[in-house]
């Protein structure tokens, strides 16, 4: 508003009053440019989304404030709304506010006005920045970073959303050939500006209505409602014409092949997660083959077998401790104290190696482990605790749940027993769950939680910013913090999208009285920009790595000198 009056909206039949009003709005030092109305119809006709204060009488003799409200509210509009009038009593007053007026001031205390116009209008652009910023993260949270195309959540809705509304549909998962060895020979920027120029490449031969995703790294998502598996194969053969053309990349021409893999719902699949499988089997039996496209066939598709045999080593594993945790730990930037540390459950195989857990937690989702799993490492992060403790600390520790765990009605009941058997107090738990396990199923969900609050678990909302959840709904959530995901906080200093998002959640989550921690700090420069955005904590390798519980008394003593240090610098 700097540098231009203050656009008012007046409601009110009697000319003096309003006289008298904007005489106190330009003794607070407001240059005004204002419209009186009296009736419904004048109204309606000088709404205006650019108002910057509606001043409304609550008494009219065929209007009243609470209609207009109702009106503003009815068309969209979020204009600060300050109800005026010479009688109105405390639980009137009160209605209106609870029903979205911003304040009442009564006109025998008109002196208050300059002050209730500057706080409604304050209000009012916090309430805009809000939903700039929930936009923004609702954007990132289903479009790809590099090439601003639908991602794999966004894809995941929209095949529902074509199963539950077509009788056919095709999805097509294209991967470039051989990407590594652009990215090898000319550098990665090479590569993204390749990647970059895939959408409008595959575009050219599909409706403006169908839906192109990049779903990481050099793999892209078609998505065909309505279309058959016969009319997908003939889409694929475009697409690869289409791709036929060199592309430009820094003065360099570069020639591009893709594998394609096709399935078809509802003959290969019948939700969202089924068909992107299967659309990975058929690519990769178009790269094993060396074709350019297949159609998905049962009998090329390897994953039932594996993970049979994955789900008995994993009970194995379960049965003989051969899963252990990792803590990483997790820092206060204003003064760099240890607040807790993040337990991370690593599986050596006795044979295989190392098995990240990206392959068995959701192998134990879907054969029935998640439970026995969950239980014994939270147990075990609460003895580990315990251990800590004695030596150096109290150590917070966050386990991650999966939303299996949450939506089983005994959840609540497991986890009590469990902290009752190690002794670990409640408080120093806290429950690490991820935006679309509570958006999935997010009554049951919000149940559980609650339960678990009431017996002193802590909860955080992981990986905050690529799920899709409301502000709305993340107010009615027992939930202490959320953690910014390190896709964002990795990129701050050379994509200004990334930075702009991890201020915006830290805004957010402070208005919402949240603790913001940011994940995957790993150098100084991102600390101190953290740091100047005023996030609550911080953890990635600039800390400390993942490390056994029995490494990190050491570490807290380097850390506590390496802190100390800085602050001395």
């Amino acid at each position: 508003m700097a540098g231009r009056p203050l656009r008012v909206l007046i409601l009110e039949d009697r000319p003096e009053d309003a006289d008298l009003a904007l005489h106190e709005l330009r003794r607070s030092g407001y240059e005004l440019n204002w419209r009186r109305v009296d009736d419904e119809a004048g109204f309606k006709a000088n709404l205006d989304p650019e108002l910057d204060l509606i001043l409304a009488d609550y008494h009219q003799p065929q209007f009243n404030a609470i209609r207009a409200l109702k009106i503003v509210q009815d068309m969209g509009l979020d204009i600060p709304f300050v109800v005026v009038s010479g009688a109105i009593g405390e639980d009137l007053a009160v209605a209106a506010v609870r029903l979205g007026a911003m304040d009442y001031v009564l006109k025998d205390r008109l002196a208050r006005l300059g002050t209730a116009a500057k706080n409604a209008i304050e209000q009012g652009e916090l309430r805009r920045r809000q939903r700039v910023a929930q936009a923004a993260l609702e954007h990132h949270a289903l479009h790809d970073s590099l090439t601003d195309l639908p991602n794999r959540l966004m894809l995941r809705e929209e095949i529902q959303k074509a199963i539950g509304t077509n009788a056919h549909a095709v999805l097509l998962l294209l991967d470039i050939d051989n990407f590594k060895e652009v990215n090898d020979s000319f550098g990665h920027q090479v590569g993204d500006a390749l990647l970059r120029q895939m959408g409008a490449r595959l575009r050219e031969p599909i409706d403006a209505e169908h839906l192109i995703a990049r779903l990481g790294g050099d793999e892209f998502a078609i998505l065909l409602p309505g279309a058959s598996a016969m009319e997908a194969t003939r889409t694929a053969q475009a697409m690869l014409r289409a791709l036929e053309r060199p592309f430009l990349s820094e003065d360099h021409a570069l020639e591009v092949t893709a594998s394609i893999g096709i399935a078809a719902y509802p003959e290969h699949g019948a939700v969202a997660e089924t068909l992107m499988r299967r659309a990975d089997v058929a690519m990769y039996g178009a790269k094993r083959t060396g074709g350019t496209y297949a159609v998905y066939r049962e009998e090329d598709d390897p994953y039932d077998a594996r993970r049979l045999l994955l789900r008995a080593d994993l009970r194995r594993a379960i049965d003989d401790r051969e899963i252990t945790l990792y803590y990483q730990p997790q820092v206060a930037l204003a003064t760099g104290e240890l607040t807790g540390v993040e337990a991370l459950a690593r599986w050596r195989h006795r044979e295989r190696g190392w098995i990240p857990p990206a392959d068995f937690i959701p192998v134990a989702e879907r054969m029935g482990l998640i439970k026995p799993l969950t239980k014994y490492l939270v147990e075990l992060a609460g003895k580990d605790a315990i251990a800590f403790g004695k030596t150096a600390v109290d150590l917070p520790v966050a386990v991650n749940v999966s939303m299996r765990n949450l939506l089983d009605p005994h959840f609540p009941e497991m986890m009590e027993e469990v902290i009752a058997r190690t002794g670990q107090p409640a408080q120093y738990l806290k429950l690490e769950i991820t935006e679309s396990a509570v958006m999935a199923e997010p009554t049951r969900v919000l149940e559980s939680m609650k339960r678990l609050r009431l017996a002193g678990i802590r909860f955080s909302i992981d990986d905050f910013g690529t799920g899709y959840s409301s502000l709305a709904y993340l107010q009615k959530l027992p939930v202490e913090e959320i953690k910014i995901d390190r896709s964002f906080v990795g990129q701050m200093s050379s994509q200004p999208g990334s930075a702009a998002i991890v201020r915006a959640t830290i805004e957010l989550g402070g208005s919402l009285g949240l603790d913001v921690v940011a994940e995957g700090v790993e150098d100084e420069q991102t600390w101190e920009a953290l740091k100047r955005m005023g996030c609550s904590a911080a953890q990635g390798y600039f800390i400390g790595r993942p490390m056994p519980v029995g490494e990190l008394e050491g570490w807290l003593r380097n850390w506590s000198q390496r802190s100390a240090g800085s602050k001395a610098a």
